[in-house]
């Protein structure tokens, strides 16, 4: 598995991603499995923009979030909050006071301390003289970070992303595939399920999972209109169990309908998973201050049981720069592959580099929501219960539907079934092993 803080040359990542993207002898000798291949998702430059117009004038709109930009590496944050290893708050909060800043403590979550201002403040500065070692003669640096947003990955951050489009629907469940996944439940930290989802969807989603108030995914802006990334939960869960037809499923919600969230809600959407939950799909993530691994998260995922495994989404920028959790030594991280008329290639999006650890085609048709969704200056597109769609995200739930798979043909632990399955030979160092 990856390091939890990888020592990626971003030019190597790079140069071994173009060799893998001109290396067609690679790509046909990797073809998937019977049955696994997606429907394409067609590509819109212009609606591709406006769609992330969309999200950035959401981003901006939004007084709890702030970006910062340092040597062209961005990451979005909390304002006038810090997190603080909880054995660290104390040194934190008194050098902070002494340095003039007012600061008081807040709820705590995963191990850390959050400090809060009472005032905007400048974070990631203040973080970056708290990890000076200069600042602690004699005395070990503290553990403090700023408190950072994470985001759902269904292809919107760090390039030009896809919008969801209207897919045909699905074909019922094959019923000789119904044992794969069965007496396993995937616990889907995301934006939450659509109210309907069970009735609308009642062979691929009816009986999977226990539908609850506090899971639903709020969905609309207004009347039936979507906001950016309403409906990525159910469409997430949909991925899942095509991948493992007898899966349960238990949606939790951590990032709002626009595909917002933080550490904390996702942490505490981990909190709340049913005991029975064995696998964890977290189609989500976010960049981090020096791209040091995130504490909270670390810390939820360490207080896992060792018998559980968790799958999260590489994201879908385009570089080899690490995201959180997925770049977590104990997650399996996820990229994209792109099914090509010769076998399968790299998805242009996807994240890539050695802390990744197994890849699979991000291009998926599944469950989906009813509304519409307007986008600037284009059409506005319409969805009546199914979506095709494109991301590490999609990637990501069928790793975790494919690990339950190999739970039930094998009699295995989840953990179990993630160390079998990274056993096996690397598609390519930067995309790790290709799950058909």
């Amino acid at each position: 598995m990856s390091p939890d803080h990888p020592a990626t040359p971003r030019s190597a990542g790079r140069l071994s991603r173009r060799r893998l993207l001109v290396t067609s002898a690679l790509a046909a000798a990797a073809s998937l499995a019977p049955g696994s291949r997606a429907a394409p998702v067609r590509a819109d430059g212009a609606d591709d923009a406006a769609y992330q117009r969309v999200f950035d004038e959401a981003l901006a709109a939004d007084k709890n979030v702030r970006r910062h930009t340092t040597a062209g590496r961005e990451f979005l944050y909390r304002p006038r909050q810090l997190l603080a290893a909880d054995a660290d708050a104390q040194r934190v909060t008194a050098w902070l006071r002494a340095h003039g800043q007012a600061v008081a403590a807040g709820d705590g979550f995963a191990g850390v301390t959050r400090l809060l201002f009472d005032r905007e403040t400048d974070v990631p500065t203040l973080v970056a003289k708290l990890r000076d070692p200069q600042q602690w003669p004699g005395q070990p640096v503290p553990k403090a970070q700023p408190h950072h947003v994470l985001l759902g990955l269904g292809n919107i951050m760090g390039n030009p992303g896809s919008p969801p489009a209207a897919g045909t629907a699905l074909a019922p469940p094959d019923p000789t595939r119904l044992g794969e996944g069965a007496g396993v439940t995937v616990g889907i930290c995301d934006t939450g399920m659509w109210r309907q989802a069970g009735s609308y969807h009642p062979q691929w989603l009816g009986a999977a999972y226990l539908p609850e108030a506090d899971d639903e995914d709020p969905l609309y802006v207004h009347t039936d209109v979507l906001a950016a990334q309403g409906g990525h939960g159910t469409f997430v869960a949909g991925v899942v169990r095509q991948a493992a037809p007898g899966v349960r499923v238990d949606p939790e919600q951590a990032l709002t309908a626009t595909g917002l969230g933080d550490e904390a809600s996702v942490v505490a959407a981990m909190a709340r998973l049913a005991p029975a939950v064995s696998v964890v799909n977290l189609s989500l993530g976010g960049f981090t201050q020096d791209d040091q691994p995130s504490l909270p998260l670390a810390n939820a995922v360490a207080a896992l049981p060792t018998t559980s495994a968790v799958v999260a989404a590489a994201g879908n920028a385009g570089t080899s720069r690490p995201i959180w959790p997925a770049a977590l030594s104990r997650v399996v991280a996820v990229a994209a592959v792109s099914q090509g008329p010769a076998g399968v290639l790299p998805a242009t999006y996807s994240a890539y580099g050695p802390w990744v650890d197994v890849c699979a085609v991000g291009e998926r048709t599944s469950t989906y929501v009813e509304g519409q969704l307007p986008l600037p200056g284009r059409p506005t597109r319409q969805f009546h219960g199914y979506a095709a769609w494109a991301g590490t995200s999609f990637a990501t739930a069928h790793v975790s539907g494919r690990l339950t798979a190999l739970m039930t043909a094998g009699g295995l632990s989840a953990d179990a079934a993630r160390l079998a399955l990274l056993a096996a030979p690397r598609w390519h160092p930067d995309y790790g092993v290709l799950v058909g």
